[in-house]
């Protein structure tokens, strides 16, 4: 089993959150706490997937819980280079099309 980390740095006008591993439901509480702590910081948060393996419905319930905690305070929370069966997951559950900007690349959406 891949490791979860999860790591968050200013960039200017937000914050990125790095995860990496896997974001399920082993790493729920971990995950949601951080992605809401950044959303208490930020009106602006991207969600890097780069480094994601596995993301199931409670990972899911994280970026939906970021994204509903921003919409709240007027902000917004974008994703980042998901690939594979991340991408897939993201698409099917229609979380891509809510987080706009579930770009593989990170430079050609959302925006």
């Amino acid at each position: 089993m891949a490791r979860f980390a999860a790591t968050t740095s200013d960039e200017g006008a937000g914050l990125r959150v790095s995860l990496a591993g896997d974001c399920d439901l082993a790493v729920r509480d971990e995950l949601v706490t951080t992605l809401l702590a950044a959303v208490g910081r930020s009106t602006s948060v991207v969600v890097d997937l780069a480094d994601v393996d596995f993301l199931d419905s409670s990972g899911i319930h994280g970026l939906v819980a970021a994204y509903r905690a921003a919409a709240e305070r007027g902000g917004r929370v974008t994703l980042e280079n998901p690939s594979g069966s991340v991408a897939a997951v993201l698409e099917v559950t229609g979380v891509a099309d809510l987080l706009g900007g579930a770009t593989r690349n990170g430079r050609d959406g959302g925006e």
